[in-house]
Order: C-alpha cells, then structure tokens, then sequence
C-alpha cells in the first residue's frame, strides 16, 4: 500500500511509478491512495481526505510519504491500527512529520502532530521528525554516502551511486541511537551530480532502520529515507534502495541487483509547493 499526499515534493507522481515498478517488474500486489477531493482529483493540498485507507487492515507493507495530514479520526485509526499490527512502513522524506493537527486539536491522535511533545507520529516511530533543511533547499543538492559498518546489508544490495537534487534534512541531536543508519547524505554546492561538495557542513543519516514496538506489544521493522522527492527518484540506485527495502521487509530475498527500470514515462515535476497537474483523477493510475 502507498500513501501519497504531500504539497511539495511529487508523491502523487512519484509513488504511482514505484507501484508500476514493484508490480510489474517485481510481482507485488500494489494499490496507491491519494489525497484527493470528493470527486476523486488528485490534490495534494486537500489534508483532510484520503480515501480507502481501510485497505491497510489487508496490507503487507506501506509506503508512506505523507505531509502534514491531519485526517477524520475514523480514518486514523485504520493508520494506528496498521502500526499496531507488527508490520513494516517505509516512510519517504516529509513522512518524517505526516501529520499536523490545526482544526481538531482535541482529537486522540492529535498527539501525533509534528509539533507535539516528543515530536509527534516520527518521534515516536522512527526517532525523528521535522527539524530543518540541513542544505540549503532549492541550491544544494545530496550525494548519498554508504555507511561503511552496514556496507553489505541487503537493502544497500547493488546501490553504490545515490544523487537527488533535494535538500539534506538536519536531525535532532538526540537521533536514537538504537537507528541502523544505512547511508548518509553529504551537502552538495549546486544541485547537479558533478557538484563539489559542502565540506563546512556535517553529513547527516538520510537513510535508517528502526524498530518501533506499537501499544499491541508487537514489533514493526521502520526504513526511513528522508531523500525521496519524485526528481530524487530518477536515481537509479535510490529505486533501488526502496525496492531491495521492499523484500526485505516483507521477508523476501532481495535480488541480486533488483530491475528498476522505469515503466512508461516518467517526467516528475521538480519540487515546490502547490505545484501539482491540475485534474488528474485516480482513476487515471493504473499499475497493472
């Protein structure tokens, strides 16, 4: 299950293509919810409606790049008791802080806000949310950098070469130290490939393993990447990344050097907010 719905960086694009890739390249069962308004167009702009997440109760494995969500509590729900259920979310760049409670604040889940105590959904889970662009958003791109001591995981499996012209995120000070940092990202002067990198700022993890123990008592295995705008995704090697992720969180051997090739064109739309196609409706996706 993939979960798309973020203002700024292309998850209504991004994420329809990582299910044409995981399904058509790889065999996986894929469904993609948008944030949509009621008459079923794509907008990521609409916070408040993304239908069909009752579907999660049958899901293996969610993808999740939220931003600042704040959906009905019956909905939410279905998300909590996902968590609950012991099974593996990857969570891509703004899903480090998928929700913001401003219009219910008195509902049960607004502790999951962003800027709530302990930092919300992502300081509970995976030990981090929104803390602040590390480089400069817009000017300075990430080189992704392998963690030596995790070198031969097999999510890192055939990745040697990850770039995206998205910015580094910052972390907190206080990154759990119980995080399986898998790669880091390194500042860039520019945002091409060949850019000299930023040596007076520090790299940062971008990429991590985390395990999260929900109130159940069961334990679900987290990836985090917080590169993954759709622009960031025309890296080979970072499809890569989330697809090896994807078997083996579920369980499976990861291939040898997993096929990632894009199906259909894929022309993102570079990053910003509010920048979204206009009209596009759901039914218009289709992964089979």
């Amino acid at each position: 299950m993939l979960l798309a719905g973020d203002e700024e960086y292309r998850s209504e694009e991004s994420l329809p293509q990582f299910g044409k890739i995981l399904s058509q390249r790889h065999g996986f069962t894929c469904t993609v919810l948008f944030s949509q308004d009621a008459d079923g167009t794509v907008d990521p702009n609409n916070q408040t409606n993304v239908p069909g997440l009752s579907l999660l109760a049958s899901a293996d494995l969610v993808i999740n790049q939220f931003r600042f969500r704040e959906l009905p509590d019956a909905d939410m729900k279905h998300f909590v008791d996902y968590m609950n259920s012991g099974n593996p979310m990857i969570v891509i760049r703004t899903a480090t802080h998928p929700f913001n409670y401003t219009r219910n604040k008195q509902s049960p889940y607004a502790r999951f806000s962003y800027d709530a105590k302990g930092g919300g959904w992502g300081g509970l889970t995976i030990g981090e949310t929104w803390t602040y662009h590390h480089g400069d958003h817009g000017t300075e791109a990430t080189r992704g950098l392998m963690d030596g001591k995790h070198r031969q995981h097999p999510i890192l499996r055939s990745v040697n070469d990850v770039f995206g012209p998205t910015d580094v995120y910052g972390v907190n000070p206080d990154f759990p130290s119980d995080a399986v940092v898998l790669l880091h990202g390194q500042v860039l002067k520019g945002l091409k490939p060949a850019d000299p990198p930023n040596l007076t700022k520090a790299i940062m993890p971008i990429v991590w393993l985390r395990d999260y123990k929900g109130e159940s008592g069961k334990t679900s295995k987290l990836l985090t990447s917080t590169i993954g705008a759709a622009v960031d995704m025309q890296s080979e090697d970072l499809r890569r990344l989330i697809v090896n992720a994807c078997y083996w969180l579920t369980g499976l051997e990861v291939p040898k050097k997993a096929d990632v090739t894009l199906v259909g064109e894929f022309n993102p739309t570079y990053f910003g907010g509010n920048k979204f196609k206009k009209g596009v409706k759901v039914a218009d996706h289709e992964l089979k």
